[in-house]
């Protein structure tokens, strides 16, 4: 493990003010580097970005990309125009060499959901964006920002909470994100230095300071319940334990199986755990039915599988993420086979990603769903998820004849689409499609159009389906004996939402 010392927090305010001052923010690099290159920073091309700081104007901002995030040496001049340079390199921020200066870690612009301008402190080389990308062989590295930060950060719930815990806080995106609405924040990692970035990270950003504990998984809370849980954690699935940041060190996805299995009984009731995972698909089962054994009681749970990889693509994903396709050809193959008999060991043909959500509910039927969706969706997801679990709590607590009675309107973002050959009398079927959130479409039949198309909250359901048994001559009794199960569809994937009806 990597006993790289780190910097001091001491300064952090006076470093941070600086930074806001020559515009080292998210908004001030896409400005300064354009859109093409600030867009391959997050490909791990750093060319681009270094010449757009050549002569750009701003040599102050240019000094700073240069220094944190494309990890050049810059002269001292120069960075003393943009930053307190003795001050950094007091607190261990620069390395001094002769007449130029180095950074010692990762600094990288972020902004929050609410145009927060924070930073987020990382090993060298190791932030989306950063000189070498990911690729660190250091068993103890800390990675910084990336595509899975920001997909957990984007998915979890922003309600009002007392108490929060990261578990797994790597350099602290999610204990950031959550001290903006929880009053006490709790930050884990098997990794000590993981928290001192963490701590880095919250000091820099100017939040405050989260209780830092070092351990695995829930060991270092004890019996401590919380109102939200976020966790990012080591989910893949190797052979072995060689780098702390991804790999678990447990068999298969235990790893992420125990965690999801414990967080019930550290919730506190009406409280969600956000998690970000891996399991296997394994010869002869169903991987619904593995992931729905993982469930606590009491919880709640919606289960979302976004990815899904043979287990040749996911080898080869996680060897080039070390760099072994960079070193000998001969040891990258033998860690190959490595990962080919790890998985035909355990009958694994290939390995899901996804989200996990749980709610502690306390219901004496939870509401499980298990779905796979592969498509786009719209970030921030945190409100889709708090009115997905709202609608289960409606579907649970009305029968057919409750749905019958209820008022419904078609969620606003939603929009119909008629298919069918140009010219012809009637669409050959009708589309219901959602622009924001999941995006889901689904397909309806004439009646299933028509009940949507009048929702307006005006009408009882039994009283619309009347309507549409006249037009269509059907049997009232009939149609609404067999619609309860489409209502309830579209209910539960936010087709139709449920309101409180006309005053009487």
């Amino acid at each position: 493990m990597s006993t790289t010392s780190l910097p001091k927090p001491d300064r952090a305010a006076e470093l941070r003010e600086a930074f806001l001052a020559a515009g080292f923010t998210a908004d001030g690099l896409l400005d300064l580097l354009g859109a093409p290159a600030y867009a391959a920073l997050a490909r791990s091309e750093t060319v681009p970005a270094l010449r757009a700081t050549r002569g750009a104007g701003d040599e102050a901002l240019a000094a700073l990309i240069r220094l944190f995030l494309l990890q050049q040496p810059e002269p001292y001049v120069h960075a003393a125009a943009a930053l307190p340079v003795e001050a950094a390199v007091a607190d261990g921020w620069l390395r001094r060499e002769g007449d130029e200066v180095h950074a010692t870690v990762d600094v990288r612009p972020y902004g929050g959901p609410d145009g927060e301008d924070w930073f987020i402190v990382s090993d060298l080389g190791c932030a989306v964006g950063g000189a070498g990308g990911i690729g660190s062989r250091e068993e103890g590295v800390v990675l910084g920002v990336g595509g899975a930060s920001t997909t957990l950060a984007g998915i979890t719930v922003r309600l009002p909470v007392a108490s929060a815990l990261d578990l797994g806080t790597g350099s602290g995106i999610q204990a950031l994100h959550a001290a903006q609405h929880a009053t006490r924040v709790t930050a884990t990692d098997v990794n000590p230095r993981a928290l001192e970035f963490t701590r880095l990270t919250l000091a820099l950003s100017g939040a405050p300071q989260a209780e830092l504990l070092a351990g695995s998984l829930f060991e270092p809370v004890g019996e401590a319940t919380y109102d939200l849980i976020v966790s990012n954690p080591p989910f893949v699935i190797s052979p072995g334990a060689r780098l702390t940041y991804r790999d678990g060190g447990m068999g298969g996805d235990d790893l992420c199986r125990t965690l999801v299995q414990e967080a019930g009984a550290h919730l506190n009731p009406g409280g969600y755990a956000q998690f970000l995972g891996n399991w296997q698909h394994v010869e002869g089962e169903d991987w619904r039915d593995r992931v729905r054994s993982w469930v606590p009681r009491g919880c709640d749970a919606w289960i979302v599988q976004r990815d899904v990889q043979d287990v040749t693509q996911y080898a080869e994903l996680w060897l080039r993420d070390a760099g072994d396709h960079r070193g000998d050809p001969a040891e990258y193959a033998a860690r190959y086979e490595d990962w080919l008999d790890e998985f035909e060991a355990r009958k694994t043909k290939a390995v899901g990603f996804g989200w996990i959500t749980l709610r502690r509910s306390d219901a004496a039927e939870p509401s499980i769903v298990i779905e796979e969706w592969p498509h786009s969706v719209e970030q921030p997801l945190g409100d889709t998820v708090l009115a997905h679990f709202a609608r289960q709590d409606y579907l649970r607590d009305h029968d057919d004849a409750a749905l019958l009675a209820g008022y419904f309107q078609l969620t606003a973002e939603v929009v119909q689409e008629q298919v069918g050959a140009p010219g012809a009398e009637d669409p050959e079927h009708v589309v219901l499609r959602q622009n924001r959130g999941m995006r889901r479409a689904t397909k309806v039949d004439t009646v299933g159009a028509g009940f949507a198309g009048v929702c307006d909250g005006s009408l009882s359901a039994g009283r619309i389906l009347d309507a549409i048994a006249q037009l269509v001559e059907e049997d009232p009794v009939v149609l609404r004996d067999r619609t309860p199960d489409a209502i309830r569809m579209l209910v539960e994937q936010g087709f139709l939402e449920p309101v409180q009806g006309p005053a009487r």
